[in-house]
């Protein structure tokens, strides 16, 4: 790959993916001329389009490319995206095309780079991190898979000494990264439709440790299986570095961080779950490491917004609560629904979840099966296809897994019908949890709900 001051134009083949958008605007903020496809408008692409970045919507060869040269050109697509006619065209007339995994890769050769990975918890923490490099004001650029409110961006640039990016598994991404320290912040089985099983996976993360030079650091969950030299982090029970004593006091979470050396320092903040506490503690671990002073991290730690989707909690005067939450997994939807219910034992929760993916439903129907019957009542959406076709996967729908699921009030609906059918129910708390299009839903509830005070 030639480089990248050697390209005029960038375009972006899946533009509105989280990981692209973040590319396009590195390189538009470079002073490029960033343009690109994507099937559909969504509220990133609309947001990408207002900072001067000219976005199509049609697999048809525009006038806007058929002016752009090989030479001066560089065509960016993300495995996500089926094979398209434009990229036949960019091959065909001799375009560089690459790989989102590896232009990111090269960035991050060329700075000192904080990944963080995992299965679960990647965004939080490495969004967490990014904040606090700019509390700390460290010359910092970081690429997010999702939107944190403190930039209100998945990017952010204040210099480029050092890199901080999620490390994404899928399509075994992360490898192509050159990380100087990194998270790992979970290793449970996911994406087995390009790894295949367990196993396979946790060798993936093992190979992206071993990508982390010994004279750097590796931060990981207490528990997980790395075969390297390590700082422990965890939640309630001893680690090389771990928090306790959690207590919620109104909207304010506290917590006791323990450091490697004994010392307790006292943090508050306002993100709920235990989860997000334990990605906390793996993100003060590491710019504590790094010599950032303790007293800038509580501050950090207390101003952070945290990021759209991950547990984006309303509360309203008539009592309602209202959380939105990108859980796709079980494992993440445990972790969001047991917050729930340890914090609101008493009040009654209505879960509207969207499957994500016919393959991810296959695969973990018992266990989703198994986390949504904490809830008492379940409105389950159709699956959210992506990348896959229904055809694949014969069997397969959201009534299939509701059949599955034993909760007495359960019924399945189509994204469409999703508004009235919540309209109808009884609730203390509503959850809308998935990674697909069930977002498109958030601005519609939150009038409602604030209508119904």
């Amino acid at each position: 790959m030639k480089p990248f001051n050697t390209y005029q134009n960038f375009y972006f083949v899946g533009i509105g993916g989280i990981g692209m958008s973040a590319l396009a605007r590195y390189f538009k903020a470079a002073g490029n001329t960033v343009l690109g496809y994507d099937k559909m408008q969504t509220k990133l692409t609309k947001s990408l389009q207002s900072e001067n970045i000219l976005i199509e919507f049609s697999d048809e060869i525009s006038s806007n490319i058929s002016r752009l040269l090989p030479e001066d050109t560089l065509v960016i697509y993300t495995p996500a995206i089926k094979k398209l006619g434009l990229l036949d065209y960019f091959e065909k007339h001799g375009f560089t095309i690459e790989k989102r995994a590896r232009v990111l890769g090269k960035i991050t050769q060329a700075t000192n780079c904080i990944a963080v990975a995992g299965t679960h918890g990647k965004t939080t923490t490495s969004s967490l991190v990014a904040h606090l490099c700019a509390v700390a004001e460290l010359p910092f650029s970081c690429f997010l898979g999702g939107i944190a409110e403190n930039f209100r961006s998945n990017f952010y640039f204040n210099g480029d000494e050092i890199s901080v990016v999620e490390a994404d598994e899928y399509d075994r991404s992360f490898l192509t990264l050159s990380p100087d320290w990194a998270v790992i912040t979970s290793t449970d089985a996911d994406h087995l439709d390009i790894y295949g099983d367990r196993e396979t996976i946790e060798k993936g993360f093992q190979d992206f440790a071993n990508l982390i030079p010994n004279v750097r650091q590796l931060f990981i969950r207490k528990g997980i299986q790395i075969s390297r030299n390590a700082k422990t982090y965890a939640v309630n029970e001893t680690a090389d570095f771990y928090s306790d004593n959690l207590r919620e006091e109104g909207d304010r979470i506290y917590f006791d961080f323990h450091d490697e050396n004994g010392n307790t320092h006292e943090f508050v903040w306002s993100i709920p779950g235990i989860h997000n506490v334990e990605n906390a503690t793996a993100a003060i671990a590491l710019l504590s490491t790094l010599g950032v002073e303790i007293s800038v991290l509580q501050h950090g730690i207390e101003s952070f917004a945290g990021i759209k989707r991950r547990y984006t909690k309303r509360n309203f005067a008539n009592g309602k609560i209202y959380i939105d939450d990108y859980a796709h997994h079980p494992t993440e939807l445990d972790a969001v629904l047991s917050s729930i219910k340890t914090f609101y034992p008493e009040k009654k929760l209505l879960t509207v979840f969207q499957p994500h993916l016919f393959s991810r439903t296959k695969d973990f129907a018992e266990e989703f099966a198994k986390s949504l019957a904490v809830s008492d009542e379940l409105i389950l959406l159709d699956i959210y296809p992506a990348r896959e076709l229904q055809e694949d996967f014969p069997g397969i729908s959201s009534s299939w897994l509701l059949e599955k699921t034993c909760l007495a009030n359960k019924e399945v609906a189509a994204l469409a019908e999703a508004i009235e059918k919540i309209k109808e129910k009884e609730f203390d708390i509503l959850l809308t949890a998935g990674a697909g299009d069930i977002d498109t839903l958030y601005d519609e509830l939150v009038e409602w709900l604030e209508k119904k005070e």
